[in-house]
């Protein structure tokens, strides 16, 4: 999947935004929380995960699919873009926000 099409997912979820990150790149935020990194050569994105979801997924696909830091009950996984599947990654990322949305935004989805 490409940045474009990656991007247009994101912000097609409610309430999604862009925002710069530290070193400028694109942080993908849900009230003011992140959910979405992209890398500043834009190649990779990191997407939060529970942990199952981050092992289960390194485990199945190494090549695709890297851990990245964890915290609490949540673990980020490191995506190449390239050799991501398009479906699995749009369902990713949409996983992704909702682990971070509020209840209100998330129905708006599902309606």
């Amino acid at each position: 999947m490409d940045v474009a099409a990656v991007v247009k997912v994101m912000n097609g979820l409610p309430g999604a935004e862009e925002h710069e990150g530290w070193a400028g790149q694109p942080v993908f935020k849900v009230r003011n929380k992140s959910f979405a990194y992209l890398s500043q050569d834009q190649v990779r994105m990191h997407l939060k995960a529970l942990r199952e979801e981050q092992e289960a997924l390194v485990a199945e696909n190494p090549d695709v699919f890297t851990p990245s830091w964890a915290g609490g009950r949540f673990a980020w996984l490191e995506i190449d873009l390239a050799k991501a599947d398009p479906d699995e990654l749009q369902e990713l990322i949409t996983e992704a926000w909702r682990l971070t949305a509020p209840k209100y935004l998330i129905a708006q989805l599902t309606a």
